[in-house]
């Protein structure tokens, strides 16, 4: 069975900027969906400055998802998964943007009930999200 997750993070949550951003050369916003266990990640990333094939860079605008699970100790949270196509199926090691695994660890500062922050460990730019949906865990058979 799924394992139950966090129960403050169950929902949608969105991020609408980052600090700044006007003045970055490349940034991004993300969109997490947890569902107990589960997470969903849409990374919507922005460059003023084309550092790949346009065909993938889109103008300076692409998104990639990721699809794993997470567990939080403390106030940090663990993500583990894999990069995945638009509908959330595993995506080939081929193509544009990042494939494979994905790894990620925050730093989770709770600031009200429909907001919360995510310190990467890798990145500098802190990730605020706001709640858009709450949905309650219903474990499904793995």
């Amino acid at each position: 069975m799924q394992g139950n997750g966090e129960a403050y993070l169950q929902g949608e949550w969105k991020q609408d900027d980052v600090p700044m951003q006007k003045q970055l050369l490349n940034y991004s916003l993300h969109r997490f969906n947890f569902t107990c266990d589960s997470v969903y990640i849409e990374i919507d990333s922005y460059a003023k400055v084309n550092s790949g094939m346009d065909s993938c860079m889109n103008k300076g605008a692409w998104k990639e998802y990721v699809r794993g699970t997470y567990h939080q100790t403390n106030d940090t949270l663990r993500i583990r998964g894999n990069f995945c196509n638009a509908d959330f199926t595993l995506k080939k090691q081929a193509g544009c943007f990042r494939s494979g695994p994905y790894d990620g660890s925050f730093k989770i500062s709770k600031q009200a009930d429909s907001t919360v922050q995510f310190s990467s460990t890798s990145n500098v730019i802190p990730v605020n999200l706001h709640l858009i949906k709450r949905t309650i865990c219903v474990p499904k058979p793995i």
